[in-house]
């Protein structure tokens, strides 16, 4: 019995010895040691909730519905190796090795802009397809018909035939200011819906050698490829362009992206749904742009206008007296700064119309009458 008590004498003074060791080195390890207050934290509640200063959540929850993704197939035809086509070697294995189409794929970006289904987007995005589907942000996919395509421009119409499509509305894009911030929607590399947030860097950029026609809004909005034919927005989520093309030298965005305004876009697509084409005004001149050099040596005053290189015969101009050595000051008393924006400005006008040209020659303006004609296709 005595032995049994010195056990337990000996377990309780062991224990209490830990327990003072702890309780003096480590006491947060006991049970009953008190933590601290716990924080008294404030949370929002979601019906408290306000929209974020700085957002563009609005004008991303506007826009993206009406942005489908663009998917495209066609047939290519490898060529044939010359070996193919020796006797001999048909001779013994046959035609199995001839060349077979090859079907390849690509993908692109596009905009609904009205509920009957039709669809802006590139001409590069659908050229020689043969196939095209069209996914909507909500889960829907369905065969798209092309209406029609303007390879200068790069702008081709497809229709949809599906209930309920939200379309986008369209922005006053000739009123957009260089710092107005945009938006830039799309399928970059086939990930999936992205929106890219930019300002406009540039308005009426031309000569960038992407299309005949040219009147870009540039911005640094990141495009990649598969944002061709996507929206560019304003900061409300209106459509004041369409994503076309990027200055890269890596394939990637570096800044600089080209979308087509969407004034511009609205009259193309107009005249494609109604006639399956795009009509436009024609001079018949060749035109060159008046450089420092050219200005000293006509002796104007500034650089503006266009020179007139070359006439074609029996063309609109010959017919009503330009002459090579000319120089276009002005369309309709509307001065032009260059031969890019000539051609626009002709090509705006309907075929048929009688407009006034001022001209220099021989140091001398004058005033020349001319009938416009189609542009050849």
């Amino acid at each position: 019995m005595n032995k049994l008590w010195l056990i337990f004498a000996q377990t309780v003074t062991v224990m209490l010895a830990i327990f003072f060791v702890v309780s003096t080195l480590r006491p947060e390890l006991l049970p009953w040691t008190p933590r601290g207050k716990l924080a008294t934290i404030r949370e929002v509640a979601p019906t408290d909730y306000l929209p974020r200063p700085g957002s563009f959540n609005m004008a991303a929850e506007i826009a993206m519905p009406s942005v489908v993704n663009v998917f495209t197939s066609k047939e290519v035809r490898m060529p044939s190796h010359p070996l193919f086509d020796d006797p001999v070697f048909q001779r013994f294995f046959g035609e199995r090795f001839e060349s077979r189409p090859r079907r390849t794929s690509s993908l692109g970006s596009g905009v609904i802009v009205s509920p009957e289904g039709y669809i802006l987007t590139n001409h590069h995005v659908v050229e020689a397809a043969s196939e095209i589907q069209v996914a909507l942000l909500d889960g829907r996919s369905a065969k798209a018909r092309n209406i029609g395509s303007d390879p200068e421009s790069d702008l081709a119409v497809l229709k949809i035939d599906m209930e309920n499509l939200p379309s986008i509305k369209f922005g006053q894009s000739e009123q957009a200011k260089v710092g107005d911030i945009v938006l830039a929607i799309g399928n970059p590399f086939g990930v999936g819906q992205t929106v890219t947030m930019g300002i406009i860097g540039a308005l009426g950029r031309s000569q960038v050698g992407i299309n005949t026609f040219e009147n870009f809004i540039q911005t640094d909005a990141a495009i990649n490829p598969g944002n061709s034919g996507g929206a560019l927005t304003d900061a409300a989520g209106n459509l004041i362009g369409i994503n076309t093309a990027i200055y890269s030298r890596t394939g990637g965005s570096l800044g600089i992206g080209f979308a087509i305004p969407a004034n511009a876009a609205k009259q193309i697509m107009e005249q494609i749904i109604e006639t399956g084409g795009v009509t436009r005004g024609w001079l018949g001149v060749s035109m060159q742009d008046i450089t420092p050099e050219l200005a000293e040596s006509f002796r104007l005053k500034k650089t503006g206008g266009a020179l007139i290189a070359g006439v074609l015969r029996n063309s609109p101009a010959d017919e009503a007296g330009i002459k090579p050595g000319d120089i276009l000051l002005a369309v309709e008393g509307k001065s032009v700064m260059d031969s890019s924006e000539v051609l626009n400005l002709v090509a705006a006008i309907q075929p048929g119309q009688k407009v006034t040209l001022t001209l220099l020659r021989n140091n001398a303006e004058r005033l020349v009458k001319v009938k416009i004609g189609k542009r050849p296709t």
